[in-house]
């Protein structure tokens, strides 16, 4: 790994049959690759087991979260590793998927003082509420969010060979990568000068 580039693992959020995130994220990482300040590893929460049930104790174990699952550990070991997140998701009755909420609620310092942008597609909104979801969610465990977001809504944004066919779509990406890269390299830094006070 080139230690001058950003760790990016971004993050399939939806676990369901027939789910159309895999294309979004396949792309979103190709854009990231060929920005160049990026090593990318995508993570599909479909290769994990996630229990969406928490334990009924809470033992926060030093500042960390609840006892993982050893089947987790491939997951947490990507999360603790990144620089930096995109969560693409989708859009399910205006929030996005419980499988997405339940990785993201069994870990906790992962998330501390790194940037998360975020994908979304739906329907008409193209999955912003989700995204507006995640955000809250992510701001409580500390984790920076990122303004500039992509939403394809479905009904509109054509897809053909696993890529969007509107031609300004590339531009968004590329501005969605640059503030993640600049947040990315600010927050290693600090990460690195002094710990996170959580």
């Amino acid at each position: 790994m080139d230690n001058t580039k950003h760790k990016l693992v971004v993050v399939v959020g939806s676990v369901r049959q027939g789910r159309f995130g895999p294309v979004v994220a396949s792309w979103v990482a190709g854009q990231a690759r060929e920005h160049g300040a990026y090593d990318v590893d995508v993570v599909d929460l479909a290769d994990f087991d996630i229990p969406l049930a928490l334990p009924d104790a809470y033992p926060m174990l030093a500042g960390d979260s609840y006892p993982r699952p050893a089947a987790m550990a491939p997951l947490t070991k990507a999360l603790e590793g990144a620089d930096a997140f995109i969560l693409v998701t989708p859009e399910y009755n205006r929030s996005y998927p419980a499988s997405l909420k339940a990785a993201i609620d069994w870990h906790y310092t992962q998330w501390a003082a790194k940037p998360v942008a975020f994908v979304s597609y739906g329907g008409a909104a193209g999955g912003r509420h989700a995204a507006l979801h995640l955000e809250n969610v992510l701001t409580e465990l500390h984790a920076v969010t990122i303004r500039d977001g992509l939403a394809f809504p479905l009904n509109r944004v054509r897809w053909e060979d696993g890529r969007p066919l509107d031609p300004e779509i590339p531009g968004y990406a590329k501005k969605l990568l640059e503030q993640l890269s600049w947040w990315s390299g600010a927050l290693r830094s600090a990460r690195a000068a002094a710990p996170y006070p959580s």
